[in-house]
């Protein structure tokens, strides 16, 4: 994941639909109930980044917070693996960065951070009131398999899929695990994750070109030019998982699950699609050049990293970033000469779940 706020910088969509959600997460927050001497309220963003694109969500839910309870004192704990830009992550929080921060307008709010996944326990037993993660949860804890004809499980079949779809559900009981072991009775969590949803849409594919088939075509390509190897083309699979709903739901449904055993029930689950606010913009504007420009930074924030690290590490240095940037350069002169094929709306599927 890019840092130093680059993330939060080229990632707009992301924001939006965090922002979305907000009133979402203000619902969850407005049915707890809260006892009137409670001192401490800890509330957590897990897969945080670099932090900025959920700032404004943090200040109106601990507005709404301490308007509930007068006076009490709030935890907001950022959690991302331990390779995250931290350094970024506290410039941003502390608004010493790109993005004014909500501790310069609240009292009474300690920011924390840790360098632990979501897969594994971030906070103590029966500690956390309220968790929040957005656009987080579909990286999987490892990658089961390459894929032999593409990058993404979204293109997979075969016992290939069936090895993804096992590993993303192993991995979302863990996810939710360690979430049952934090929180509180009555504590929420508010999970904004990629899926597929009903219709068979997700990330990247809601009309005109499919994103991630255009990966894999553009990679494909290069290895047919002899630019990459077969080796280092089969190498690039990104180790994601997009849930569909009914995957999300079935450990907080199902009373043998050991999910539903520890106590989190299902409160709420419902699909969103967050139109690409540079495809908009270029409705607007009309600069084809410009939305190209635009538009490919925000697909290099969160996948720049899993493209170079497929190349072989014996290839100099120089020529590993050469390819990388022809690789980007070729997508963003294809969005160019076609832009309104091209866009990457989000599909998530906005989840409330609760601790009895």
């Amino acid at each position: 994941m890019s840092g130093g706020g680059v993330y939060s910088l080229t990632t707009r969509g992301a924001e939006d639909v965090i922002n979305a959600a907000t009133p979402l997460l203000l619902d969850a927050l407005n049915s707890m109930k809260i006892p009137e001497n409670q001192d401490g309220f800890t509330f957590s963003d897990m897969g945080t980044a670099d932090g900025g694109t959920s700032l404004k969500m943090v200040e109106k839910f601990i507005h709404a917070l301490q308007k509930k309870v007068p006076g009490i004192s709030i935890n907001i704990v950022y959690a991302d693996q331990p390779k995250n830009d931290f350094n970024g992550l506290v410039q941003t929080v502390l608004g010493l960065g790109h993005f004014s921060s909500y501790l310069e307008r609240t009292n009474n709010v300690y920011p924390l951070f840790s360098a632990n996944s979501f897969y594994k326990q971030i906070l103590p037993d029966y500690t956390l009131d309220f968790g929040f993660s957005a656009a987080a949860m579909h990286w999987l804890s490892r990658k089961p398999c390459d894929l032999s004809n593409h990058v993404h499980m979204v293109g997979a079949d075969g016992e290939e899929y069936l090895r993804f779809a096992e590993q993303g559900r192993k991995d979302w009981e863990s996810i939710l695990l360690n979430r049952a072991r934090e929180l509180r009775s009555g504590g929420q969590l508010v999970l904004l994750n990629f899926c597929r949803d009903e219709k068979g849409k997700y990330l990247g594919n809601t009309t005109g070109v499919n994103m991630f088939s255009n990966f894999a075509k553009i990679w494909q390509d290069f290895m047919a030019q002899g630019r990459i190897k077969e080796e280092e083309y089969q190498s690039m699979t990104l180790p994601q998982y997009y849930n569909t709903v009914e995957e999300l739901s079935s450990p907080l449904i199902n009373i043998e699950n050991p999910v539903y055993q520890a106590g989190l029930r299902l409160k709420q689950i419902e699909t969103h699609i967050t139109p690409c606010s540079f495809a908009d913009s270029f409705k607007v504007h009309h600069d084809a050049h410009r939305f190209a420009k635009e538009y490919i930074p925000t697909i290099r924030s969160w996948n720049e990293s899993i493209f170079f690290g497929a190349l072989d590490s014996q290839r100099p240095f120089e020529e590993r970033q050469q390819i990388i940037h022809d690789y980007y350069k070729t997508y963003q002169d294809q969005v160019e000469e076609s832009p309104e094929l091209h866009r990457m709306d989000y599909v998530h599927a906005f989840t409330i779940i609760e601790k009895i």
